[in-house]
């Protein structure tokens, strides 16, 4: 008997869908509404599967047994989906066409066998997601920011916009938190930057973490967070809620976007701003993209001092440039010199994480901004991470490295009672 290998795909997605509509005009969708979810699961399950078995189609015991389940993902989840979302190694899913499914793990895309029946289909699921938060999708209003029922961050465009078809991305959280025990195993950083960096975190240094869409930043800045002291009132301002801060004491606070007529957006402008009435200890933006950056440099030199941010960029360099550009956006015609004062003054650590070829994440270096020379800002590395090479494997091989610099902030850092141990910024290589 022919299997699901020779049976062909575009058959195979057929029957699904003829039998999925079968099976819709049997149930009564008004009573599976009112019954409790996993015992109305069980109930259309059975009656999926003797309407599968009932079917003349060329699939063996297991092979129906799938289609079943798959139809059932269809009622009452995302489709081909589904299975993904059950798989805690895939951090990424993204969906180029109806019919190239992609997933990333270890920091590695590959493609999946999976497919949509059409446009049309993936639409239906793209439309399932948006639709439980209160979203929409259409012509007029063609690419949406979502989020799924465990956090995922959900991005849909579609045509006019997108020219092969509706396009889908989703960014997984795992459900284990990555600690900094993870990182270390992990080779992110070493156990010298990590002690640093958590004695800034209490010491209330302020840190701008810099990297590429997904380096990592998110990952890190949600590890250093959790080195807040419990007694301190944090304020978190977000665009899609990702960081998950142990703290008693934290008010999470995320933007709109505008409604149907256009109106009703909130800005991180605006929650920023409105932050600073709240009587925040620290403030925690987790990415700024525009004429924020203003606001929050202005708090963190005006009394919030141990605030966390993270920017996108390649470089400490390319991320205070970044910086300026972004304070340039809230049109108070400051002049550069001012500008570049205020950045020096406000942001005294920069972290730079980037994702390899070989998709492992590193902590690429620790850098102090340590004042400004004529009309530039000086940094110094504290820690590096220096790249060697890449095997035949395509793994990269490299050295962290302590370039032997002093932080200038030992001082402030024993003041405020955590000292580092001076053997620390020697310079050395760690594999």
């Amino acid at each position: 008997m022919p299997n699901l290998q020779t049976f062909e795909r575009s058959s195979y997605q057929q029957v699904k869908a003829d039998l999925h509509r079968k099976i819709l005009d049997r149930l009564d969708l008004e009573k599976l509404g009112r019954t409790p979810s996993a015992a109305a699961r069980e109930e259309v399950l059975l009656v999926i599967r003797g309407t599968v078995n009932s079917e003349a189609v060329p699939l063996s015991f297991a092979e129906r047994e799938r289609l079943s389940r798959e139809i059932l993902d269809e009622i009452f989840g995302l489709g081909p989906l589904e299975q993904l979302l059950k798989d805690h190694t895939i951090s990424d899913i993204l969906v180029n066409r109806y019919n190239k499914v992609y997933v990333e793990r270890a920091g590695k895309l590959e493609i999946t066998g999976l497919s949509f029946k059409d446009d049309a289909h993936l639409m239906q699921i793209i439309d399932r997601i948006v639709s439980r938060v209160g979203r929409r999708v259409d012509e007029s209003s063609p690419m949406v920011d979502a989020r799924l029922a465990d956090g995922s961050r959900v991005n849909a465009i579609i045509p006019p916009l997108a020219l092969d078809g509706p396009v889908l991305s989703i960014r997984r959280f795992g459900r284990d938190p990555i600690t900094s025990r993870n990182m270390i195993e992990n080779r992110t950083l070493t156990e010298a930057m990590l002690e640093t960096l958590v004695c800034m975190v209490k010491a209330r240094i302020n840190i701008l973490i810099s990297g590429g869409t997904g380096a990592g930043k998110t990952t890190l800045l949600n590890v250093l967070s959790g080195f807040i002291p419990d007694d301190e009132r944090v304020v978190t301002i977000e665009d899609a809620a990702e960081l998950q801060l142990k703290q008693e004491h934290v008010v999470r606070l995320e933007t709109r976007p505008p409604n149907i007529e256009g109106r009703g957006a909130v800005r991180q402008r605006q929650l920023v701003i409105n932050s600073l009435r709240m009587r925040p200890d620290r403030i925690i933006v987790g990415e700024v993209r525009g004429e924020e950056a203003f606001d929050m440099l202005q708090a963190m030199n005006t009394g919030h001092e141990g605030s966390l941010t993270t920017v996108h960029a390649n470089s400490p360099r390319d991320a205070l440039a970044r910086l300026e550009s972004m304070f340039s956006m809230a049109n108070l015609n400051i002049p550069e010199r001012a500008i570049r004062q205020q950045i020096t003054s406000a942001i005294h650590v920069v972290i730079q994480i980037a994702r390899l070829t070989d998709g492992t994440r590193k902590v690429m270096s620790i850098s102090e901004i340590t004042g400004m020379e004529n009309d530039s800002i000086w940094m110094q590395d504290i820690f590096t991470f220096d790249r060697s090479g890449i095997d035949k494997a395509g793994k990269v091989h490299g050295v962290f490295r302590a370039t032997g610099a002093k932080s200038r902030f030992t001082e402030r850092l024993a003041t405020a009672g955590y000292s580092l141990r001076p053997e620390l910024f020697e310079s050395r290589s760690e594999v």
